[in-house]
């Protein structure tokens, strides 16, 4: 119980971590129509530019402060780059957003080098948000923050007493990302701003008659989107790592959740982020093989493949692939994904 209980809750925060990274995403294609490339280089610059903020403001200052710069360099980038190529069509799109992924990328080597910075959580966000002890004698219980000693130590030799803390920096993250989906389905469907933002791109030409800027609501949505993506580089950068590689890391992922969720699709995104890594830190944390995987799961394998190296991969091992197992599925048996509207 205790097993399944820790490796559900990283799975969550995990997941959680991937819909909040690709909310923005999902905003920005959903409402533009632009699948943008660069949108986990904003992610990384978000991470950095909250480091060198909390060195001078401290972090809760930063935690906002860093969302509005880069939010703002994505709605200038809109601005100045992206909407001079929107007319040639989506590819022009995606590769003017792909060029600017490799000068974000050696822009942070060239400020902040190439190696990991100390980017470390306030001191509230330090210790554990809750600890589980499992005991063999008295069951699973919580503890709020760190178990005392006492606890974690079984007095008698033959109970079994195992204490997993809970970081409050997962915590944390799980808190924002579920904030910020309550927050943009308010936006979006609550509200003027977002019923102007959906009917700007399926009917322009209305809203600019009802006396609406169109490409100011593109600038603002990509500027918006670019703020999210901040945001998770903010609480992702603090809770891992905050390096160059953050954002080839979790790239290619953002792209799944999207395309799995169903293109333009909030509600998907997030279902698609939490089963993505739900399945992934499962995987990871179950030491069984291929072979034997399948095996409980009753289906049969001839008995020529039994001694195949595939089938003696352990799960842990192939985690890093299911994600991408999982895309190439959905688009073969369900293109629109799960939520989504669009095929393809």
């Amino acid at each position: 119980m205790e097993f399944f209980t820790v490796s559900m809750l990283n799975g969550l925060s995990y997941g959680l971590l991937l819909f909040l990274l690709s909310s923005g995403l999902t905003l920005i294609f959903s409402m533009m129509g632009v699948l943008n490339f660069a949108h986990a280089s904003f992610y990384m610059v978000g991470a950095y530019v909250a480091y060198s903020l909390a060195k001078v403001v401290g972090f809760w200052p930063a935690l906002v402060l860093a969302p509005l710069v880069v939010g703002l360099l994505g709605a200038l980038f809109e601005r100045y780059a992206l909407r001079r190529v929107h007319r040639f069509g989506q590819v022009p799109e995606l590769l003017v957003t792909f060029g600017l992924s490799y000068v974000v990328l050696e822009l942070v080597q060239l400020i902040w080098g190439r190696t990991a910075v100390e980017f470390l959580p306030p001191e509230a966000l330090r210790g554990p948000a809750f600890t589980l002890v499992n005991s063999s004698a008295d069951g699973l219980r919580v503890v709020a923050g760190a178990a005392a000693p006492a606890l974690c130590q079984a007095a008698d030799a033959a109970v079994r007493v195992v204490c997993s803390p809970f970081p409050a920096t997962r915590g944390f993250l799980m808190l924002v990302a579920v904030a910020m989906l309550l927050a943009l389905w308010l936006l979006l469907t609550r509200s003027r701003i977002g019923l102007v933002i959906q009917s700007a791109l399926t009917h322009p030409e209305m809203v600019e008659a009802l006396g609406h800027n169109v490409p100011r609501v593109f600038m603002l949505v990509f500027g918006a989107g670019s703020a999210l993506a901040a945001l998770a580089g903010v609480v992702g950068g603090s809770t891992f790592v905050t390096e160059p590689a953050m954002a080839a890391t979790v790239g290619s992922i953002i792209f799944v959740v999207v395309v799995v969720g169903g293109m333009g699709s909030l509600g998907g995104a997030f279902l698609a982020s939490l089963l993505i890594g739900i399945v992934q830190t499962f995987a990871v944390a179950l030491d069984y093989s291929v072979g034997g995987t399948l095996g409980a799961l009753g289906i049969r394998l001839p008995a020529s493949a039994a001694g195949n190296s595939l089938l003696k991969l352990t799960l842990s091992q192939v985690a890093p692939i299911l994600p991408y197992l999982l895309l190439v599925l959905m688009l073969i048996f369900r293109p629109r994904g799960l939520l989504g509207t669009r095929d393809g």
